[in-house]
């Protein structure tokens, strides 16, 4: 009997979040973002089950191929563009948009020729302050690239660095419609947060991801609010139980220590499956259907739960980590971390089951 511990992806979840960012949409097209193994859901089964996306978001030009290769012929975006001119021909035999950020690929698209042009989003900085030429410069660099006979057409974009909370858009849709916006270019500005909470943004192509997974990118609003299904569930299995006395410790460094008799289960779960180590005494794993506190540290491959609610659980009990019925960005913030980095973390030695497809 293989090791009990599994992550499930419920493509139809997938597919039912993804008509919830339709639907925010209104009339922009959708650019499904698939970067990082589609955040730990796998590149190519998010790809296919969403093959109505107007186009697909990602980092890696071995990943966009790889889209190529299965038959994928929507838009495929470089989120980070290119990184020398070696990739330039391999980008225009494939059809590739890219993101041009910086100076540097302007000079290597100048001095690029080719038979096939290369479509850009022009990216430019209103305030985040991470990838994108400065909003002021907008004339001159939209200039340079319609003087290069490679580049096709052009979208503008940025990125908004505060939509997930209170503090929201306003400055940096300020900046990018006084600064950037021209007429005739179509705008690519909303990810997931800015979709779901400011409808100014939507532009002509929005970018959700996050939200396609079921999970809340908002700080003050969880995915059921929302109306998203958790698409991965990770779970496993209760394999040894400990009846502890008072006084007993429990795990690495003896950080939990049993006020009174108490049973402890084990469960096939650490961090070298991607659970996160940093999680605090009493963060909730759902056992048969009830939530039960973390007791002690997270191992590389077990982690141990307080029984005191869950009389009836026993070895071959289920254990939910996160997903259907614990959402993954609660186990995040028991983290101090974010849902984002759970879902990408998922390691490769836990097997994987479809459903829902």
């Amino acid at each position: 009997m293989p090791r009990p511990i599994q992550a499930s992806f419920d493509l139809a979840a997938l597919k039912g979040n993804f008509a919830i960012a339709r639907r925010h949409a209104g009339d922009a097209a959708m650019m499904a973002v698939v970067k990082a193994n589609a955040y730990g859901h796998g590149l190519l089964r998010v790809a296919r089950a969403l093959a109505d996306a107007e186009g697909f978001a990602l980092l890696e030009l071995d990943d966009a191929v790889r889209l190529r290769d299965a038959g994928m012929r929507q838009r495929i975006l470089l989120l980070e563009g290119f990184f020398s001119a070696a990739e330039l021909p391999e980008i225009a035999h494939h059809g590739l948009t890219i993101m041009v950020h910086a100076r540097e690929q302007l000079q290597m698209l100048k001095s690029f020729r080719s038979d096939s042009k290369i479509d850009v989003f022009l990216k430019f900085n209103t305030g985040m302050n991470r990838l994108g030429f400065p909003a002021g410069d907008a004339d001159t660099v939209i200039a340079q690239l319609h003087a290069m006979p490679c580049v096709g057409k052009v979208v503008l974009t940025t990125h908004f660095a505060d939509a997930d909370d209170v503090s929201g858009v306003d400055r940096q849709m300020r900046e990018f419609k006084t600064r950037v916006a021209r007429p005739g270019y179509a705008r690519s500005l909303a990810n997931s947060a800015a979709l779901l909470r400011f409808p100014d943004t939507r532009g002509d192509w929005v970018r959700p991801g996050l939200m396609l997974y079921g999970a809340s990118p908002l700080e003050d609003a969880g995915a059921l609010e929302l109306g998203l299904k958790p698409v991965m569930t990770l779970t496993s299995e209760i394999i040894a139980l400990q009846q502890l006395k008072p006084g007993d410790t429990v795990g690495y460094g003896g950080q939990f220590l049993a006020d009174r008799g108490m049973r402890v289960g084990v469960v096939a779960c650490g961090y070298a499956d991607g659970y996160p180590r940093h999680v605090y005494n009493g963060a909730p794993v759902v056992i048969e259907g009830v939530r039960a506190p973390i007791a002690g540290r997270v191992s590389m491959d077990m982690l141990c739960v307080d029984l005191t609610g869950v009389p009836h659980a026993k070895v071959g009990s289920r254990a939910v980590l996160w997903g259907e019925g614990l959402p993954v960005e609660e186990v995040a913030a028991a983290a101090g971390t974010v849902s984002y980095e759970l879902l990408c973390a998922l390691a490769r030695r836990v097997p994987v089951l479809e459903a829902g497809s």
